[in-house]
């Protein structure tokens, strides 16, 4: 160091190489001390912990001392909070014309704001500057005051833009490759970029960093904490920090259905703090708050975290059924925002991406563009398709439309089929249905829905805005509906999706549709045998253990609402029903268990078929349900002899399988034969029934002699 010199120039010059962004604030700033005539001569800035402030109070006051300015520097957390005293500190700024006043932590004297605006400033000279930085805004009255409206810029301070955030790192030393991390974790906020920064400097200057998946460690997150959200004034109001913090927007509601009856007084509280956004939805927290209080709480209470977590959920999935069809959209979103950084759904959207794009339905003039898209990505034999669904079901249709330009940019469908509707059309849709018809076909009152197209033609069925709203609307339908036993989503062949759509229990067919040019495959559930509310709830529970979230008391939610079928019941209930739907396989199954317990009430009330809707729907037994099915087989062309060989095989006199065979006459193999086709048969009869919903007719028939005695050897009794 040279003569003259102090640590004090080194910190400064150090400070100087570090300083990044803030080209508007500085150009006001600039724009004051040249006595520009559209310039304002206060400026007031205003801003959360750590948005930098300070930092920017500082450049002005090296800039203004490089024009020759007396600069006065005022810390409003070292002045004491009166008049004089704030006078005394500042008195130089009155008396020399043309000095430059900065105050900072002015929150700190926030009780002298009426007193700095009506007899402060007023005596300062003309040419002064003078810049008030705080976290709260101004009063709205000094903002109205036609007095100060031409002398004053209120300014609020944000987050670094990304790529000042992203300079400030490189300047800092920090490797490329942990850029993302610390910008997704920091949000630009140019403390916690800082510590970050400095954290991971040191980790690779030892050695331990893992850039790729760096995340804050205690040590920043006990520093960040006080500096960005203070002192709450109770532990309620911490827990309104928490909710807030969770949710992608917090609205009154959510915090009553959180917190209770102080929902009001919490989310007005909510409303002042620096830190927090509002938008017509609710309210939002910086970025960097909402990630360190999630972290802290993750940390010092993880039970809590978890409660706090499933019963967010448990109320916006509620939401998402019971909103208007309008408002389905957002409130899918806020669910899935739960899940921003869980698992494989934090790749398979685009969170960046918010507000790029709305939803709308497809107008008649919408369509000829809708057409054009499919046209410009899947080809004219496509394009055709998309015409005669538009004919169709034009309703089916929503276009995305750019919140720029107002273009067009994308749509998508969810088509909602009666019985093989399509099929003779549409190759895909022919596809889902050969599916169903193979796999379980449709019951009475049941339909099949078909996402049949997503066409973005920037992002071709890739993570953008657009197809963000097609996934939160196929999701978000599928939830909402009470009779929808298939539903189907169809991708381009080329294995993209393959693992999400896996992972959502939306498991790819055998097909293989080629439209034109194009290979397509087809992924498909049966919300018959595991409907949508008991399956999202395992999804969240899945998703949230995934990431080290112990979420052990999420199964009483699914509980709580009904979706879980009675213990042994081998089936589950359909949502808004009290029948238990099964698959073909089960169904069969559990005809077979009925035939064996024909004559014990007990076994046979335990059976799932005494709840499916063959039985609990039409106010009839299992045991007269049977019976009518076995005597229907009679009624037959040569059903007398299945007849004959079902009714004894099931009744109470014969002592084995091999006794039922000698006493009609049969081989044993014959017997076995005539068996197997008779149980098929039966089961066949009431298969049809359970799916078509007309009653099975009972039988009627009086009981024989014979069916008095003992079961056969071989039937499950009691034990």
């Amino acid at each position: 160091m040279g003569d003259g010199g102090s640590l004090g120039d080194l910190v400064v010059a150090a400070r100087d190489r570090a300083f990044v962004g803030r080209a508007a604030e500085r150009a006001m700033f600039r724009s004051a001390l040249a006595g520009d005539p559209h310039g304002s001569p206060v400026l007031y800035l205003h801003g959360p912990g750590g948005i930098g402030k300070s930092t920017l109070l500082r450049r002005f006051a090296l800039e203004a001392r490089e024009t020759g300015r007396l600069v006065v520097e005022i810390d409003g957390r070292t002045v004491p909070a009166t008049p004089d005293d704030f006078e005394r500190a500042a008195g130089k700024a009155i008396g020399e014309p043309g000095s430059v006043l900065l105050v900072d932590a002015f929150e700190h004297c926030q009780g002298l704001e009426h007193w700095l605006w009506e007899h402060f400033l007023p005596r300062l000279p003309l040419g002064t500057v003078a810049v008030v930085a705080g976290r709260s805004a101004p009063d709205p009255r000094w903002v109205a005051d036609p007095g100060w409206a031409g002398l004053m810029h209120v300014v609020p301070l944000r987050n670094l833009a990304r790529g000042d955030a992203a300079t400030l790192l490189r300047v800092r030393g920090v490797p490329d490759g942990a850029h993302h991390a610390l910008l997704s974790f920091t949000g630009g906020n140019p403390l916690a970029l800082s510590l970050a920064a400095a954290v991971v400097v040191r980790q690779d200057a030892d050695g331990t960093a893992r850039a790729a998946d760096w995340a804050p460690g205690r040590d920043v997150i006990a520093t960040l904490l006080p500096r960005l959200v203070g002192d709450p004034p109770s532990p309620a109001h911490r827990t309104a920090l928490e909710v807030c913090a969770q949710a992608d927007v917090t609205s009154e509601a959510l915090l009553r259905a959180m917190m209770g009856e102080r929902a009001p007084e919490l989310f007005a509280w909510l409303r002042t703090q620096p830190f927090i956004e509002s938008t017509a939805a609710g309210l939002f927290p910086h970025d960097v708050v909402r990630e360190v209080l999630a972290a802290d709480l993750r940390w010092r209470d993880p039970d809590g975290f978890a409660a706090l977590r499933r019963r967010m959920y448990e109320y916006l999935l509620g939401r998402v059924r019971e909103a208007s069809a309008t408002q389905m959209l957002p409130a899918m979103q806020a669910l899935v925002y739960l899940h921003r950084t869980l698992g494989h759904l934090a790749k398979a959207f685009e969170w960046d991406s918010y507000g790029q794009v709305r939803e709308l339905s497809c107008t008649p003039a919408d369509e000829k563009r809708v057409v054009e898209l499919v046209h410009e990505t899947e080809g004219p034999e496509s394009a055709a398709l998309a015409r005669l669904w538009l004919d169709r079901q034009p309703e089916a249709f929503v276009v995305y439309r750019s919140t720029g330009t107002d273009d067009i940019v994308a749509f998508s469908a969810w088509l909602q089929l009666a019985e093989w509707e399509g099929e003779d059309v549409d190759p895909v849709v022919a596809a889902a249905w050969a599916h169903v018809r193979t796999a379980e076909p449709l019951r009475a009152g049941e339909r099949v829905a078909v996402a049949r197209f997503h066409v973005n033609p920037q992002a071709y069925q890739r993570p953008s805005a657009a197809m963000n709203l097609v996934q939160w609307r196929v999701i978000g339908e599928i939830v909402r509906s009470d009779d929808l036993a298939w539903s189907f989503v169809v991708m381009r062949d080329d294995g993209f999706w393959d693992d999400y759509l896996e992972r959502s229990d939306m498991l790819p067919t055998d097909a293989r549709p080629v439209v034109g040019d194009h290979g397509y495959r087809l992924f498909a559930h049966d919300w018959r045998t595991r409907p949508a509310l008991a399956w999202m709830v395992e999804k969240n529970k899945a998703l949230l253990a995934g990431a080290g979230i112990d979420v052990g008391a999420g199964a009483q939610l699914v509980d709580a609402m009904g979706e879980l079928a009675p213990s042994g019941s081998g089936g589950t209930p359909r949502e808004g029903t009290d029948y238990v739907v099964l698959s073909r396989r089960e169904f069969d199954t559990a005809v077979r268990d009925a035939l064996r317990a024909l004559w014990w009430p007990n076994e046979l009330a335990a059976n799932p078929l005494s709840r499916s809707r063959l039985v609990a729907a039409h106010g009839q037994s299992l045991h007269d349900v049977l019976l009518g099915a076995i005597d229907t087989v009679l009624a037959e062309r040569g059903g007398e002899k299945r007849h004959r060989v079902v009714t004894t095989t099931y009744s109470k006199a014969a002592p084995t399988q091999e006794a039922v065979a000698r006493r009609l006459g049969m081989s044993f193999s014959t017997y076995r034969r005539h068996l197997t086709a008779a149980v098929k048969r039966v089961s066949d009869v009431l298969w049809s029934h359970e799916l078509s919903g007309e009653p099975m007719v009972p039988g009627g028939r009086d009981v024989t002699p014979d069916e008095q005695d003992g079961p056969p050897l071989d039937a499950p009794g009691p034990g």
